[in-house]
């Protein structure tokens, strides 16, 4: 159980936060007012009063909002807790969806510390449910009501990403997920850029703890191609199987499956495949593994006694 101690927000991004005591949640947005509320997965942000009351310790001497956090609670380690916990606080319903976040531009707090708490401590969540949280509340910890594997889809297209071109096969991988019955929560669309999809990709398996990755396009030869790359460079662990499955069923309809450079990894709990860039190509590579793909995440994550798990 959790208790809250501060609810903060700005009217606009970048700046700090000021405590206003009581604020509206609004579903599928955020905190009404709030310069951070949006259709996106970091719309309310978390710290644990404990990691607050830390920093201070150290002569910090910060005020609730001062790193732009949201809430400020009492009893919980947030770090310490799996994307997917869901809290409640009175009819307020938040599910966690990121933890930790890149810092692109030091703070105050920084340049006067040398560190900051957020990008290490805090965390990110979506309202559910809507409803009114105030100082004094009470938080807990409710169990999940969607238990389906979750994916992240990433386009890699130096065209795409300049809007040159539009991106057909990002969107028939997110709608094969869900009929699938995977959970899609993100989508997103680089250029052939390494350093940029090695850090897009961490980000989802360590931020977003999300189960699986599926990337398309960028594994051919061309000299931008690099997602093959990109791929291996954040991986903990090999799993070659997948694209060799890909790459040996595609070569019964094309040849040039064989020029296919597309990896497939694990990294910590994420799984990581390769796509080809094309719609038909990354059609039938999905019907070909999705069949077998779902134990080998039950097995990363040790689910694999629940085999009626989605």
């Amino acid at each position: 159980m959790g208790i809250v101690k501060a609810v903060c927000v700005s009217d606009r991004r970048g700046i700090q936060k000021v405590n206003v005591e009581s604020a509206e949640f609004e579903a599928g947005f955020g905190i009404k007012g709030d310069a951070h509320g949006g259709n996106w997965h970091r719309q309310v942000s978390l710290l644990s009063a404990q990691k607050v009351e830390e920093f201070n310790q150290k002569g910090a001497g910060v005020k609730p909002g001062a790193f732009g956090e949201n809430l400020v609670v009492e009893g919980f380690d947030f770090r310490n807790l799996p994307v997917g916990t869901v809290f409640q606080c009175n009819d307020v319903i938040l599910e966690m969806t990121q933890i930790g976040k890149e810092c692109h531009t030091h703070c105050q707090i920084y340049h006067k510390m040398g560190e900051c708490i957020m990008p290490t401590q805090g965390v990110f969540a979506q309202v559910v449910h809507g409803g009114t949280i105030s100082v004094g509340d009470e938080m807990k910890i409710i169990e999940r009501t969607d238990e389906r594997y979750t994916v992240a889809v990433v386009t890699l297209s130096d065209k795409g990403a300049k809007g040159e071109r539009e991106d057909i096969s990002g969107p028939l991988i997110c709608e094969m997920m869900e009929e699938a019955g995977y959970r899609v929560v993100e989508k997103v669309l680089l250029a052939d850029d390494q350093a940029r999809i090695e850090q897009e990709l961490m980000r989802l398996a360590d931020g977003r703890q999300v189960n699986l990755i599926l990337t398309t396009g960028g594994t051919g030869f061309a000299e931008r191609d690099c997602t093959p790359e990109a791929t291996m460079a954040v991986a903990t662990r090999n799993a070659p199987g997948i694209a060799d499955a890909i790459r040996m069923y595609s070569l019964s309809i094309t040849g040039r499956a064989m020029l296919g450079r597309g990896a497939s990894v694990i990294r910590n709990k994420t799984v990581i495949v390769n796509l080809p860039g094309s719609r038909k190509a990354v059609q039938e590579s999905l019907e070909y593994i999705l069949p077998h793909l779902e134990h080998g995440i039950q097995i990363l994550v040790g689910d694999a006694s629940e085999c009626g798990r989605k």
